[in-house]
């Protein structure tokens, strides 16, 4: 079984940068991405990898987070440029196998997911 582990989160000021990592051990993933949980269970999806690189980002963070893997060492970076106290929140790691037929979206990998236990970012005013 895949195990994912978070790491990278912390805090920052607003307009400041993090970067998180997920790990995958123990096999890789064809389909990843990050969500994250403010308060409560709902976790909101910002940013997924899929196949051939292709990527959907959360209207929130788009043109702020970028999404990246390095397959040599099946790790998951989310880069978060310009961070804003809404950003605030548990973030958690996702990856799921993609069926051939099926595109990697957030709205996919929410269902079918398997989960890290997250890594938690406080983005102060």
């Amino acid at each position: 079984q895949v195990r994912l582990s978070e790491s990278g989160g912390g805090s920052a000021q607003a307009g400041g940068s993090l970067t998180l990592t997920c790990v995958a051990s123990g096999g890789a993933y064809e389909c990843m991405g990050w969500f994250r949980a403010n308060e409560g269970p709902l976790r909101e999806g910002v940013a997924v990898l899929g196949r051939g690189g292709s990527t959907e980002y959360a209207d929130s963070v788009k043109d702020r987070f970028t999404i990246s893997e390095d397959k040599a060492e099946q790790s998951l970076h989310l880069r978060m440029d310009n961070l804003q106290p809404e950003d605030s929140g548990r973030y958690y790691c996702a990856g799921a196998p993609l069926p051939s037929e099926k595109r990697c979206t957030m709205a996919f990998l929410r269902h079918v997911g398997a989960w890290g236990r997250g890594t938690q970012v406080s983005v102060s005013a």
